[in-house]
């Protein structure tokens, strides 16, 4: 699972800005965005306090996308750890170093995950069972990562096979993809608590001084929780300053209209104080919480339009690559770019702009009505 969407680039290239230790650059303003603290990122493994009793600390990805924002929230008699970072021994060894560092002195309470992908969840069991506290999560978040940890396979499950060739996938690709063993979710996630403390819309969790109204984002994972406290937005994948959340059709939902989801929830944060500070899973925090649902909301009705022109013929999910996609997709890309392509062309088939047209090798095409 990816949080980065093709469909659009950094506007500038990331860079890794070390030396935690130094203050933070002056604050910078960026396609109608506001920085407070400029393009300056902490450390991997460091904390850097954003609001009162509010910690940011980055760690790595072995990903494109290099990195992840994980918060640190003091809970008066312990720390409350939102997102987690995924299982490999580096993230493990920034936890460690945090613990015996700027953390020591008070445990851990809280373990908060805001949806399922492994660089959220991924050391959730872990900091779990070395603190003895409950994973705080979303229902749905939390059967689908027990499922897809459970999904294990040798070779790919026909549905998911019949998904690639509905999108048009050359017969080399699908060829290579019947070779491959299906399931790699597990292998980034430590092993969750058989048990769980739900989180749901409308919650409101006191922690420490503040309280966080937990609000639902969906789209890009079923059920994201988002924690909104006064001035402050732990956003996670749901707003991203300068790149946009995947969001995709899967093969376990192969008719499913994601980006339905992901347009309302744009609506929904509306509702959010437009000059609250948002603290997102990527890049890094930032003002400007409407303008950027505006731009979100913008690049994916600029897509759809060029997406139903060009469907004036018949075109399949991989014919579309080049419309909605900046880049070229190689082979290798086609799993995430094939989920993001089918949720544009669902989303106007079911507004009755598409019509679904499959031949006898089963393969979707779809044409402007």
């Amino acid at each position: 699972m990816s949080d980065m969407s093709l469909s659009e680039a950094p506007a500038l290239p990331f860079q890794r800005i070390a030396a935690s230790s130094a203050e933070p650059r002056t604050p910078q303003d960026l396609r109608d965005l506001h920085y407070p603290f400029g393009r300056w990122v902490p450390d991997h493994g460091t904390l850097f306090e954003v609001a009162p009793g509010i910690h940011w600390t980055r760690m790595g990805l072995p990903f494109g996308l290099d990195h992840i924002n994980l918060w640190v929230l003091d809970a008066g008699d312990g720390w409350a750890i939102v997102d987690t970072g995924v299982n490999l021994p580096a993230s493990k060894r920034a936890w460690e170093r945090l613990f015996a560092g700027p953390l020591a002195g008070k445990p851990v309470t809280r373990v908060i995950v805001t949806h399922y992908h492994p660089d959220h969840l991924g050391l959730a069991g872990w900091l779990c069972a070395l603190w003895n506290v409950p994973l705080e999560i979303a229902r749905t978040e939390y059967l689908l990562a027990r499922s897809l940890i459970l999904d294990v396979r040798d070779a790919p499950p026909p549905e998911a096979v019949d998904f690639s060739i509905r999108a048009g996938w050359p017969d080399t690709a699908v060829t290579e993809m019947r070779q491959k063993p299906w399931g790699n979710f597990h292998k980034i996630i430590s092993p969750l608590p058989a048990g769980f403390k739900r989180i749901k819309d409308g919650d409101v969790l006191t922690i420490g001084a503040r309280q966080w109204r937990v609000v639902t984002g969906r789209g890009h994972a079923p059920e994201h929780s988002c924690l909104v406290s006064d001035d402050v937005m732990i956003a996670g994948d749901q707003v991203l300053p300068r790149i946009t959340s995947n969001v995709s059709v899967y093969p376990t939902e192969p008719f499913a209209d994601p980006l339905a989801d992901w347009l309302e929830s744009i609506e929904t944060l509306r509702a959010i104080d437009p000059g609250i500070l948002v603290l997102p899973a990527h890049n890094e925090p930032f003002t400007g919480l409407h303008t950027r649902l505006d731009q979100l909301r913008a690049d994916h009705v600029d897509k759809l339009a060029k997406l139903l022109a060009f469907c004036a013929e018949p075109r399949t999910a991989v014919d579309s690559f080049a419309t909605l996609f900046r880049k070229p997709i190689g082979e290798s890309d086609y799993g995430i770019a094939t989920g993001e392509a089918v949720a544009h062309l669902h989303w106007l088939e079911e507004r009755g702009q598409l019509r679904r047209i499959t031949d006898a090798l089963g393969v979707d095409r779809f044409v402007a009505i």
